[in-house]
Protein backbone atom coordinates (compact mmCIF):
# COMPACT_ATOMS: atom_id res chain seq x y z
CA UNK A 1 0.00 0.00 0.00
CA UNK A 2 1.57 3.33 -1.01
CA UNK A 3 2.46 5.76 1.73
CA UNK A 4 0.69 9.09 1.54
CA UNK A 5 3.05 11.88 2.55
CA UNK A 6 1.67 14.98 4.24
CA UNK A 7 1.52 18.20 2.23
CA UNK A 8 3.52 21.18 3.38
CA UNK A 9 2.67 24.85 3.10
CA UNK A 10 4.91 27.00 0.96
CA UNK A 11 7.47 29.15 2.72
CA UNK A 12 6.32 32.68 3.40
CA UNK A 13 9.23 34.17 1.50
CA UNK A 14 8.27 32.34 -1.70
CA UNK A 15 6.16 34.53 -3.98
CA UNK A 16 4.47 33.53 -7.27
CA UNK A 17 6.42 35.23 -10.09
CA UNK A 18 3.20 36.11 -11.90
CA UNK A 19 1.89 38.02 -8.87
CA UNK A 20 4.96 39.59 -7.25
CA UNK A 21 8.18 41.25 -8.38
CA UNK A 22 11.26 41.80 -6.24
CA UNK A 23 12.77 45.25 -6.50
CA UNK A 24 16.46 44.88 -7.48
CA UNK A 25 17.38 48.04 -5.58
CA UNK A 26 15.62 47.77 -2.20
CA UNK A 27 14.57 44.07 -2.32
CA UNK A 28 10.94 44.86 -1.47
CA UNK A 29 8.33 42.47 -2.85
CA UNK A 30 5.90 44.43 -5.04
CA UNK A 31 2.44 43.30 -6.09
CA UNK A 32 2.47 43.33 -9.89
CA UNK A 33 -0.93 44.96 -10.33
CA UNK A 34 0.03 47.79 -8.01
CA UNK A 35 3.39 48.11 -9.75
CA UNK A 36 1.68 48.54 -13.12
CA UNK A 37 -0.61 51.22 -11.70
CA UNK A 38 2.46 53.06 -10.41
CA UNK A 39 3.99 53.19 -13.92
CA UNK A 40 6.39 50.42 -12.87
CA UNK A 41 8.14 52.56 -10.25
CA UNK A 42 9.03 51.08 -6.87
CA UNK A 43 7.07 53.03 -4.21
CA UNK A 44 9.83 52.43 -1.65
CA UNK A 45 13.06 53.39 -3.39
CA UNK A 46 11.81 55.01 -6.64
CA UNK A 47 13.51 52.39 -8.82
CA UNK A 48 12.34 52.58 -12.45
CA UNK A 49 11.62 49.14 -13.85
CA UNK A 50 11.97 48.55 -17.57
CA UNK A 51 8.95 49.12 -19.78
CA UNK A 52 7.73 47.28 -22.84
CA UNK A 53 7.37 49.26 -26.05
CA UNK A 54 3.57 49.09 -25.78
CA UNK A 55 3.58 50.42 -22.21
CA UNK A 56 6.00 53.19 -23.17
CA UNK A 57 3.84 54.32 -26.07
CA UNK A 58 0.70 54.26 -23.94
CA UNK A 59 2.42 56.38 -21.30
CA UNK A 60 3.92 58.92 -23.69
CA UNK A 61 1.30 59.51 -26.36
CA UNK A 62 -2.10 61.15 -26.28
CA UNK A 63 -4.84 58.56 -26.22
CA UNK A 64 -5.91 57.33 -29.64
CA UNK A 65 -3.15 59.07 -31.60
CA UNK A 66 -0.74 56.13 -32.09
CA UNK A 67 -0.43 54.88 -35.67
CA UNK A 68 2.16 52.16 -36.25
CA UNK A 69 4.15 52.03 -39.46
CA UNK A 70 6.28 49.26 -40.98
CA UNK A 71 4.76 46.70 -38.60
CA UNK A 72 5.61 43.86 -41.00
CA UNK A 73 9.40 44.37 -41.08
CA UNK A 74 11.18 41.27 -39.78
CA UNK A 75 14.79 40.12 -39.51
CA UNK A 76 16.16 37.53 -41.91
CA UNK A 77 19.24 35.34 -41.51
CA UNK A 78 21.65 36.36 -44.30
CA UNK A 79 24.67 34.90 -42.48
CA UNK A 80 23.14 31.56 -41.49
CA UNK A 81 24.31 32.32 -37.96
CA UNK A 82 24.25 29.58 -35.33
CA UNK A 83 25.52 29.73 -31.76
CA UNK A 84 23.69 27.57 -29.21
CA UNK A 85 20.71 27.65 -31.55
CA UNK A 86 20.03 29.03 -35.05
CA UNK A 87 19.34 32.75 -35.26
CA UNK A 88 15.82 32.29 -36.76
CA UNK A 89 14.88 30.24 -33.69
CA UNK A 90 16.02 33.03 -31.39
CA UNK A 91 13.96 35.55 -33.33
CA UNK A 92 10.90 33.30 -33.29
CA UNK A 93 11.22 32.77 -29.53
CA UNK A 94 11.50 36.52 -28.91
CA UNK A 95 8.48 37.15 -31.11
CA UNK A 96 6.44 34.60 -29.18
CA UNK A 97 7.47 36.09 -25.83
CA UNK A 98 6.88 39.74 -26.70
CA UNK A 99 4.33 39.74 -29.50
CA UNK A 100 6.63 42.00 -31.52
CA UNK A 101 8.26 41.46 -34.90
CA UNK A 102 11.52 43.07 -33.76
CA UNK A 103 13.01 45.12 -30.95
CA UNK A 104 11.99 48.48 -32.43
CA UNK A 105 8.47 49.83 -32.99
CA UNK A 106 7.92 53.00 -34.96
CA UNK A 107 5.04 55.16 -36.10
CA UNK A 108 3.35 58.51 -35.51
CA UNK A 109 1.45 59.99 -32.59
CA UNK A 110 0.96 63.13 -30.56
CA UNK A 111 2.12 64.39 -27.17
CA UNK A 112 -0.06 67.14 -25.71
CA UNK A 113 -1.40 67.76 -29.21
CA UNK A 114 2.02 68.02 -30.88
CA UNK A 115 2.33 65.57 -33.76
CA UNK A 116 5.62 63.69 -33.99
CA UNK A 117 7.41 60.72 -35.48
CA UNK A 118 8.42 58.21 -32.81
CA UNK A 119 10.50 55.05 -32.53
CA UNK A 120 10.60 53.01 -29.30
CA UNK A 121 12.85 50.07 -28.47
CA UNK A 122 11.85 47.09 -26.32
CA UNK A 123 14.59 45.49 -24.21
CA UNK A 124 12.48 42.35 -23.83
CA UNK A 125 13.14 41.45 -27.48
CA UNK A 126 16.64 39.92 -27.50
CA UNK A 127 17.93 42.57 -25.12
CA UNK A 128 16.75 45.37 -27.37
CA UNK A 129 19.55 44.50 -29.77
CA UNK A 130 19.55 46.58 -32.94
CA UNK A 131 19.85 44.74 -36.19
CA UNK A 132 18.99 45.72 -39.75
CA UNK A 133 15.28 46.07 -38.92
CA UNK A 134 15.89 48.24 -35.86
CA UNK A 135 18.23 50.55 -37.74
CA UNK A 136 15.82 50.76 -40.66
CA UNK A 137 12.93 51.75 -38.39
CA UNK A 138 14.96 54.50 -36.75
CA UNK A 139 16.02 55.76 -40.18
CA UNK A 140 12.45 55.69 -41.53
CA UNK A 141 11.13 57.47 -38.44
CA UNK A 142 13.74 60.19 -39.04
CA UNK A 143 12.84 60.41 -42.74
CA UNK A 144 9.14 60.80 -41.86
CA UNK A 145 10.00 63.58 -39.41
CA UNK A 146 12.03 65.25 -42.15
CA UNK A 147 9.31 64.91 -44.78
CA UNK A 148 6.45 66.03 -42.51
CA UNK A 149 8.56 68.56 -40.57
CA UNK A 150 7.45 67.23 -37.20
CA UNK A 151 9.68 66.48 -34.19
CA UNK A 152 11.44 63.12 -33.98
CA UNK A 153 11.42 61.18 -30.70
CA UNK A 154 13.48 58.01 -30.18
CA UNK A 155 13.34 56.06 -26.91
CA UNK A 156 16.35 53.75 -26.58
CA UNK A 157 16.54 50.57 -24.52
CA UNK A 158 19.25 48.31 -25.87
CA UNK A 159 22.30 46.24 -25.14
CA UNK A 160 23.82 47.25 -28.48
CA UNK A 161 24.16 45.85 -31.98
CA UNK A 162 22.71 42.42 -32.78
CA UNK A 163 25.84 40.49 -33.56
CA UNK A 164 23.96 37.56 -35.12
CA UNK A 165 23.66 39.90 -38.11
CA UNK A 166 27.35 40.80 -38.10
CA UNK A 167 28.40 43.71 -40.30
CA UNK A 168 24.79 44.34 -41.32
CA UNK A 169 24.05 45.30 -37.72
CA UNK A 170 27.15 47.47 -37.42
CA UNK A 171 26.25 49.32 -40.64
CA UNK A 172 23.19 50.72 -38.86
CA UNK A 173 25.43 53.12 -36.92
CA UNK A 174 26.46 54.90 -40.12
CA UNK A 175 22.98 54.74 -41.66
CA UNK A 176 21.15 56.22 -38.69
CA UNK A 177 23.79 58.89 -38.09
CA UNK A 178 23.61 59.93 -41.74
CA UNK A 179 19.85 60.44 -41.76
CA UNK A 180 19.99 62.28 -38.41
CA UNK A 181 22.52 64.67 -39.91
CA UNK A 182 19.96 65.45 -42.61
CA UNK A 183 17.35 66.03 -39.91
CA UNK A 184 19.72 68.40 -38.10
CA UNK A 185 20.55 70.25 -41.29
CA UNK A 186 16.83 70.76 -42.00
CA UNK A 187 16.38 72.18 -38.47
CA UNK A 188 13.83 69.52 -37.50
CA UNK A 189 13.90 68.85 -33.73
CA UNK A 190 15.16 65.49 -32.49
CA UNK A 191 14.63 64.41 -28.87
CA UNK A 192 16.43 61.32 -27.61
CA UNK A 193 15.29 59.51 -24.46
CA UNK A 194 17.70 56.99 -22.92
CA UNK A 195 16.18 54.37 -20.64
CA UNK A 196 17.80 51.47 -18.82
CA UNK A 197 19.96 50.24 -20.47
CA UNK A 198 21.27 52.25 -23.41
CA UNK A 199 24.62 50.75 -24.34
CA UNK A 200 26.84 49.51 -27.15
CA UNK A 201 26.21 50.53 -30.74
CA UNK A 202 22.92 52.26 -29.92
CA UNK A 203 24.71 54.54 -27.46
CA UNK A 204 27.46 55.09 -30.05
CA UNK A 205 25.00 56.29 -32.68
CA UNK A 206 21.55 57.86 -32.53
CA UNK A 207 20.95 57.70 -28.75
CA UNK A 208 23.33 60.59 -27.99
CA UNK A 209 22.73 62.75 -31.06
CA UNK A 210 19.53 64.45 -29.93
CA UNK A 211 19.07 68.20 -29.86
CA UNK A 212 17.79 67.39 -26.38
CA UNK A 213 19.14 64.26 -24.66
CA UNK A 214 16.96 62.99 -21.80
CA UNK A 215 17.39 59.97 -19.52
CA UNK A 216 15.40 58.12 -16.90
CA UNK A 217 16.73 58.00 -13.30
CA UNK A 218 19.58 55.58 -12.62
CA UNK A 219 19.61 54.31 -16.20
CA UNK A 220 22.72 52.43 -17.33
CA UNK A 221 24.19 54.46 -20.20
CA UNK A 222 27.53 53.82 -21.87
CA UNK A 223 29.38 52.11 -24.68
CA UNK A 224 31.31 49.25 -23.04
CA UNK A 225 30.91 47.60 -19.66
CA UNK A 226 32.56 49.12 -16.60
CA UNK A 227 35.18 46.37 -16.28
CA UNK A 228 36.07 46.59 -19.96
CA UNK A 229 36.39 50.38 -19.78
CA UNK A 230 38.52 50.24 -16.64
CA UNK A 231 40.77 47.59 -18.15
CA UNK A 232 41.18 49.53 -21.39
CA UNK A 233 42.48 52.69 -19.72
CA UNK A 234 44.12 50.83 -16.79
CA UNK A 235 42.50 53.14 -14.26
CA UNK A 236 39.92 52.82 -11.52
CA UNK A 237 36.72 54.56 -12.57
CA UNK A 238 34.42 56.49 -10.18
CA UNK A 239 31.34 54.65 -8.89
CA UNK A 240 28.21 55.13 -10.96
CA UNK A 241 30.08 56.70 -13.86
CA UNK A 242 27.71 55.05 -16.34
CA UNK A 243 24.50 56.07 -14.58
CA UNK A 244 22.31 58.91 -15.76
CA UNK A 245 22.86 61.02 -12.62
CA UNK A 246 26.65 61.01 -13.09
CA UNK A 247 26.29 61.82 -16.79
CA UNK A 248 23.89 64.67 -16.03
CA UNK A 249 26.28 66.18 -13.49
CA UNK A 250 29.04 66.15 -16.10
CA UNK A 251 26.96 67.72 -18.86
CA UNK A 252 26.44 64.66 -21.03
CA UNK A 253 22.65 64.60 -20.52
CA UNK A 254 20.40 67.65 -20.65
CA UNK A 255 17.87 66.46 -18.11
CA UNK A 256 16.76 63.42 -16.11
CA UNK A 257 13.03 62.87 -16.56
CA UNK A 258 11.10 61.05 -13.86
CA UNK A 259 8.39 58.63 -14.94
CA UNK A 260 5.81 59.71 -12.40
CA UNK A 261 2.12 60.39 -11.86
CA UNK A 262 0.51 63.40 -10.23
CA UNK A 263 -2.99 64.40 -9.22
CA UNK A 264 -4.77 66.49 -11.83
CA UNK A 265 -5.41 70.00 -10.61
CA UNK A 266 -8.90 71.27 -9.88
CA UNK A 267 -12.17 69.44 -9.39
CA UNK A 268 -14.29 68.07 -12.23
CA UNK A 269 -17.53 69.90 -12.90
CA UNK A 270 -19.62 66.97 -11.69
CA UNK A 271 -18.05 67.31 -8.23
CA UNK A 272 -16.42 63.88 -8.25
CA UNK A 273 -12.91 63.36 -7.00
CA UNK A 274 -10.21 64.05 -9.54
CA UNK A 275 -8.47 60.96 -10.88
CA UNK A 276 -4.69 60.66 -11.22
CA UNK A 277 -3.40 61.89 -14.55
CA UNK A 278 -0.11 61.01 -16.19
CA UNK A 279 2.57 63.68 -16.00
CA UNK A 280 4.46 63.88 -19.27
CA UNK A 281 7.74 65.82 -18.92
CA UNK A 282 8.51 65.44 -22.63
CA UNK A 283 5.45 67.47 -23.62
CA UNK A 284 7.05 70.69 -22.40
CA UNK A 285 10.13 70.05 -24.55
CA UNK A 286 8.01 69.39 -27.62
CA UNK A 287 6.06 72.60 -27.08
CA UNK A 288 9.27 74.61 -26.73
CA UNK A 289 11.71 72.84 -29.03
CA UNK A 290 9.17 71.84 -31.64
CA UNK A 291 8.44 75.42 -32.62
CA UNK A 292 4.96 74.46 -33.73
CA UNK A 293 6.33 71.51 -35.69
CA UNK A 294 8.38 73.43 -38.25
CA UNK A 295 11.68 73.56 -36.39
CA UNK A 296 12.35 77.06 -37.66
CA UNK A 297 13.01 78.67 -34.29
CA UNK A 298 16.05 76.61 -33.38
CA UNK A 299 19.48 78.16 -33.35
Amino acid sequence: MPIKLPSFRARRDVYPPDLWTKCPQCSDMLFNKQLEKADRICPTCDHHFRLSAAARLEMLLDQGTWRERDAGLQSVDPLGFVDQKPYPERVAMAQAQTGLRDAAVRGTGAIEGQLLSICVMDFGFMGGSRGAVGGEKVARAAEDALADRVPLLVVSASGGARMQEGTLALMQLAKTCAVLERVRGARVPYISVMSDPTTGGVFASYAVLGDVNLAEPNALIGFAGARVAAGTIAQELPPGFQRSEFLFEHGFIDRIVHRRRRQSRGTPQNGTEAKPASFNPIGAFLSTVGGGGNGGDRG
